[in-house]
């Protein structure tokens, strides 16, 4: 650890989602506190390695906190093991509303600083939850990391296949961190400092870069990137095309010729902390404005790739050969799958498809037609929808949990429940049972199957399902007046239009009593966009199913200007499904 602080410190803990208490280093403002810096150390190390920043970066009115990540300095874990990436950025998300609860201090007034595997958690963070901060500093990103032995990532793979997970001791010394001597002595000789990293999150690291460098314009936020001009730990180029594809209207990239990976330990750290300190206090005293989504369907990354999958392929390519002869196979593979036929039949994105994905059991014509449907069950996207249940039957409860301990009555309203299964599995985990509950849907066929499976279920006195249009406005806003849970889940991913989904919240603020929740979707990333549309068929009248992603920023963006805010969020590990809840304003 650097130098002492001469600002005051107090340290603490905060509790995780799984019960795990972190450990945290806070120094208040000296002066009238106007928000926060919020910093997150980099792999192996922990809070006390960016101390010396506090007092270097000389922002008097601005709280700073830093954290020791899971199995890092003083937290509790494993050395360098958390149970997943997705874990340890959630925990990122946690730890920002443990700043708001805590000491007071809203997201929006809150900048954040990480550098190397912090900031690539950190920008997950930043793509998967779209978290209103007020900036993003990230140093030295390490979005791909140099193992310098051929194959290592499939070969740490295979051996993870094979014994299971294990550890991986970092090859860096100090020399090749920093050129400040004392900083490679405190490097050396600090007790806190781990070597070990679990392969299961080194591996993890690799995947969540790649998506987030890919799909870079999701992020919105006010971003400066520090890249380290002389880099032995991290390559060079994803953060450069992290940068060029960053959403952000305001944004800035500063090489720093010489500069090692430790950024902003570097032996003339001067220059990186002139550059932090000059872009925070550009954000603080003159806030970019939010960018504004609204025709996101109209223009942009997400409309330009729908556009190209729902193209036509030359005839006569490669690619398109290569299509076709998927479909074929596809076609075969419905002759003895269950799970294929049903998607044939009724459409991959229909409500009848979705309840056989969350009952999970392979069906066929046989061992071949069994095991032909287990590999169709078990695609990441399926995958990814059995996880998004669990979401939001934990939304449903928690939400529900909300209004009783305000004493409010529970009234459930969902426009369009497939089947049910979420909302009704939801209700049996609960034993204290709602004053009503309405589902609805369009198709003829999901009413049907809904009634019957809550009869199934023996919840008859008290779930409804009627037929109704999602998309229309007054159609929503009357179904049950009094509605203190609004739910949508699975539709507005399938639409690409915003005006739809503008139609269909409008409907539903009018529907949600003034402090009550909408719990709502998205699908932000799907890695098998391209094999949807080119070989799989919705359930409007067999059409390809042609799907815009909506960024997590975008969805919420609609969302908020609809009447609600959003509380909380989950994603699953892949970073595909996201499930939100958003409480009424009451004003």
């Amino acid at each position: 650890m650097d130098r002492p602080n001469e600002r005051p410190v107090t340290e603490s803990h905060f509790k995780t989602h799984d019960g795990v208490e972190l450990f945290y280093r806070h120094w208040p403002a000296t002066d009238t506190r106007r928000g926060a810096v919020v910093m997150f150390h980099r792999g192996h190390e922990h809070s006390g390695r960016m101390a010396h920043l506090v007092d270097e970066l000389d922002l008097p009115d601005l709280d700073f906190f830093a954290w020791d990540a899971r199995g890092h300095g003083r937290s509790p874990g494993a050395r360098g093991f958390s149970p997943s990436f997705g874990t340890s950025v959630r925990d990122v998300q946690t730890f920002v509303d443990h700043i708001r609860d805590t000491h007071g201090i809203a997201h929006e007034d809150m900048a954040v600083l990480a550098q190397s595997v912090g900031a690539v958690t950190v920008s997950t963070w930043a793509h998967d939850y779209a978290p209103r901060v007020r900036a993003l500093v990230l140093a030295s990103p390490a979005f791909k990391v140099k193992l310098y032995v051929p194959l290592a990532r499939p070969g740490l793979r295979l051996m993870q296949k094979m014994r299971g997970n294990f550890y991986v001791n970092s090859y860096v010394k100090s020399k090749f961190l920093t050129h400040d001597p004392a900083r490679q002595a405190s490097f050396d000789a600090d007790p806190l400092i781990t070597r070990a990293i679990s392969v299961n999150i080194l591996l993890a690291l690799y995947e969540a870069a790649e998506r987030v460098v890919a799909d870079a314009a999701a992020i919105t936020i006010p971003t400066q990137l520090l890249v380290s001009g002389a880099d032995w730990v991290v390559h060079h180029q994803p953060q450069h095309d992290f940068f060029d594809r960053l959403g952000s209207t305001v944004k800035e990239k500063h090489v720093l010729e010489g500069f090692f990976h430790d950024t902003l330990g570097e032996a003339d750290r001067e220059r990186a902390v002139g550059l932090v300190r000059g872009f925070i206090l550009r954000q603080f005293d003159n806030p970019a404005p939010a960018v504004d989504l609204n025709d996101a369907d109209k223009a942009g990354t997400t409309f330009d790739e729908a556009q190209t999958l729902a193209a036509a392929l030359p005839e006569g390519s490669l690619k398109g050969w290569w299509w076709k002869t998927y479909r074929k196979g596809l076609r075969w593979a419905g002759m003895v799958s269950d799970g294929v036929s049903l998607g044939h039949r009724t459409g991959f994105d229909s409500g009848s498809t979705l309840d056989y994905v969350y009952r999970n059991e392979a069906r066929g014509a046989g061992f071949i037609g069994r095991m032909v449907d287990r590999n169709y069950l078990d695609a990441i996207g399926w995958r990814g929808i059995r996880q998004r249940k669990l979401h939001l039957e934990e939304s449903i409860r928690n939400a529900m949990a909300r209004l009783r301990a305000d004493g409010a009555p529970v009234r459930v309203l969902d426009i369009a429940a497939g089947h049910g299964r979420y909302v009704l599995d939801a209700l049996i985990a609960e034993s204290a049972r709602p004053e009503s509950v309405l589902l609805r849907d369009y198709s003829d066929i999901n009413v049907r199957d809904g009634r019957r499976l809550i009869a199934e279920k023996d919840l008859a006195g008290v779930v409804r399902f009627e037929k109704g249009d999602a998309f229309d406005t007054e159609s929503v806003a009357s179904a049950q007046p009094g509605t203190t849970v609004g739910i949508v889940s699975g539709l507005y991913e399938l639409f690409p239009s915003n005006d739809l989904i503008r139609a269909s919240l409008a409907g539903m603020a009018r529907a949600v009593e003034a402090g009550g929740y909408l719990i709502y979707t998205g699908q932000p990333w799907h890695p098998q966009l391209e094999m949807i549309a080119r070989a799989l068929t919705s359930h409007r009248q067999g059409e390809a199913w042609v799907m815009r992603r909506r960024s997590q920023a975008e969805m919420d963006q609609l969302v908020r200007e609809a009447g609600f805010e959003k509380v909380g969020q989950r994603i699953d590990e892949w970073g595909i499904f996201t499930v939100s809840i958003a409480r009424r304003k009451t004003a």
